[in-house]
């Protein structure tokens, strides 16, 4: 990403999360976390990665209050940040958190047997 993407993508995020936090009433999107705002060249859209930190469960829920809060967030994006058009909120879950904590839970799985230690009798 270029630098204005990158410091558009930050703006957008800082934006989003104080308005979730301060903002939003809908229940299904407390405790939620932007984890990263990826935004297109053309800065038309921004791809807005969410998740609920640990409760999985609760994708279908937060996503459905994303979609219905879509409107008043992008029209609240679009107040507090100066660009010639307010780029469309695409919202993914982000899966990440989830990757990682299987990665580490199969790791932590694996048993590695010691390295036999050759007492320096070399019977070859």
């Amino acid at each position: 990403m270029s630098i204005k993407q990158d410091r558009v993508a930050g703006r957008i995020r800082t934006i989003l999360s104080e308005l979730l936090l301060r903002e939003v009433a809908d229940p299904r999107l407390h405790g939620i976390t932007i984890t990263e705002v990826e935004v297109d060249p053309e800065l038309q859209y921004a791809k807005v990665y969410v998740n609920a930190l640990g409760d999985e469960t609760r994708q279908d829920e937060v996503m459905a209050g994303l979609e219905r809060a879509r409107g008043f967030l992008r029209r609240e994006v679009g107040s507090r940040v100066r660009l010639r058009k307010t780029p469309e909120l695409v919202f993914r879950w982000d899966e990440r958190l989830e990757q990682v904590e299987r990665i580490n839970r199969l790791l932590s799985e694996i048993e590695i047997p010691p390295e036999e230690v050759n007492d320096g009798d070399d019977d070859s």
